[in-house]
């Protein structure tokens, strides 16, 4: 479903954000608000930058206007159906991944939802775990692969288990924190700006005039301590020091 122009007369659907590895950004579509709400809080815990919408032309709204790596769509939508989200993505030809929900776990309804584009399927109820697991797998698959652990220096991130290290000691950071550094890190020395890390690291609800990213990078390297590694650049943005 990925890859190439988009060729569609509809409304065009954003590609995943030019800012390359880093936090996933991912658009929960689910209609039962608590749950919706339950996975959108976890996936934020998991350092994900997280939007939702409640049916299906709330999704296809968001994704007019935010690129996202992973989509997380519930099949049985009001509005507009969640199979029609998903053709609409393969039409589009974005490299937004598609992790299909559905209430039934039956093979017939597991061969229709990967048949109409979806990368996975996964049905009601589900461990949060596996949810979380397969949302990773799909990020990695929406952009250039990304080493299990990012390094400069004597710094290691492990994104999966959500460990990062200094000169071996483990640092106390918060979700906001951690995913600041990974994108740093995953930037490989490439200069981020402002509105790139608030694109990766928040969500839709961030206020863009805000000083959230300047707040958590003061507290980001004071936690990393000395010598310093992240660099200012002067009305440009962000990156990591020669690794």
């Amino acid at each position: 479903m990925r890859g190439g122009d988009n060729t569609s007369e509809s409304p065009g659907l954003l590609a995943p954000a030019d800012v390359e590895g880093g936090p996933l950004r991912v658009l929960v579509v689910e209609d039962f608000v608590v749950l919706a709400r339950t996975i959108g809080v976890g996936l934020r815990r998991e350092g994900m930058a997280v939007d939702v919408a409640l049916d299906g032309t709330a999704a296809l709204d968001h994704l007019g206007h935010t690129r996202y790596d992973v989509v997380v769509l519930d099949r049985d939508l009001p509005g507009v159906h969640g199979d029609e989200v998903c053709r609409r993505l393969v039409t589009d030809q974005t490299e937004t991944r598609v992790l299909m929900l559905t209430a039934s776990g039956s093979v017939r309804d597991k061969v229709e939802g990967l048949g109409l584009g979806a990368d996975d399927y996964l049905a009601k109820p589900f461990d949060f775990s596996e949810l979380v697991a397969r949302v990773r797998a799909l990020g990695r698959r929406s952009s250039p692969a990304q080493p299990p652990t990012l390094e400069c220096g004597d710094i290691v991130l492990d994104p999966s288990r959500r460990v990062a290290l200094r000169a071996g000691r483990r640092l106390d950071l918060s979700p906001k924190e951690f995913s600041l550094l990974e994108c740093l890190l995953a930037s490989a020395g490439i200069v981020v700006s402002t509105e790139e890390l608030l694109e990766r690291v928040w969500d839709e609800a961030v206020d863009p005039f805000t000083t959230a990213v300047k707040t958590t990078m003061r507290r980001l390297r004071s936690k990393l301590g000395d010598p310093p590694v992240i660099e200012t650049v002067r009305e440009v943005g962000y990156r990591i020091g020669s690794c």
